[in-house]
């Protein structure tokens, strides 16, 4: 039996990584008066879904894709929140 799953995917630098958006942004919030700001991160955030046997199976693709694809393991950081959902509903079908 196949679930569905939503993937939320956060990715950020890794903390030795400067941030030359974050810094900009910073320099942005401190001319707009906002001196309490200390440090900005600028980071990714991606939504999918997929199907997987189970939700062990589900962690395991996403490393992958998130390995392969969305993150740049060499200086980015990943993690995902995973839950399982409905099946979707699909154009023309009706319950």
């Amino acid at each position: 039996m196949t679930h569905h799953y939503q993937a939320r995917i956060y990715v950020t630098l890794r903390p030795s990584v400067l941030d030359p958006a974050g810094v900009a942004v910073q320099g942005g919030l401190k001319q707009l008066g906002y001196d309490n700001v200390e440090q900005v991160r600028i980071g990714k955030y991606i939504e999918l879904t997929l199907r997987a046997a189970d939700e062990s199976a589900a962690r395991e693709q996403l490393d992958k894709i998130c390995d392969q694809l969305l993150a740049n393991p060499v200086i980015e950081n990943y993690r995902f929140d995973l839950v399982e959902t409905s099946a979707p509903v699909e154009a023309g079908v009706t319950a």
